[in-house]
């Protein structure tokens, strides 16, 4: 299901994170796992969260914004 919004972030050249959204500290997958899954490069951050918890949110957009400004000085 994710792979027209991954298309369309790699295509208009905006940086993103890849959130893997967990519940009660259990994730499916691995990191490594969605990586390989999505063929994503290793500069895209993947992190894993649980986004009902606020700061687990909040350290989400952190890492975007961080990847986003790191994007931008290259």
């Amino acid at each position: 299901d994710c792979f027209p919004a991954v298309d369309y972030f790699e295509n208009s050249g905006l940086p993103f994170v890849i959130a893997l959204n967990g519940f009660d500290g259990h994730q499916p997958y691995t990191p490594d796992e969605v990586r390989e899954a999505l063929q994503i490069g290793p500069d895209t951050p993947i992190i894993t969260t649980d986004a009902r918890h606020r700061a687990d949110a909040k350290s989400g957009l952190i890492t975007l914004v961080e990847h986003a400004l790191m994007a931008r000085l290259k």
